[in-house]
């Protein structure tokens, strides 16, 4: 795990999560403030396809390495930090969705 992360904070797995919860947030508002999609395309692209697409496990593994590794304030940091920036990329996902 730390050869691919560098052993330091793991960006690439919050990018992932926090662009993952945008895109959520505006297919989410599209398809259902404006119907873009059908009723039957919605769960599979937005459970399916994005859920795919972000890495909860991979971000579970990754904190409990840095507690592991003794990096307390970095998983702290990586756990509160994902999820406040993952529901503030839902909102803004959820507001361009609703603005287009």
């Amino acid at each position: 795990m730390s050869d691919r992360t560098g052993g330091g904070f793991p960006w690439g797995t919050l990018v992932i999560n926090v662009s993952g919860s945008f895109a959520l947030g505006l297919l989410f508002a599209m398809t259902t403030d404006r119907a873009v999609l059908p009723a039957e395309i919605r769960g599979p692209l937005m459970i399916g396809f994005l859920g795919a697409y972000t890495t909860f496990s991979t971000f579970m593994l990754e904190s409990w390495r840095l507690i592991e590794s003794g990096a307390w304030a970095a998983a702290i940091g990586n756990l509160g930090g994902s999820m406040a920036l993952g529901l503030i990329a839902v909102v803004a996902g959820l507001t361009v969705g609703r603005a287009l």
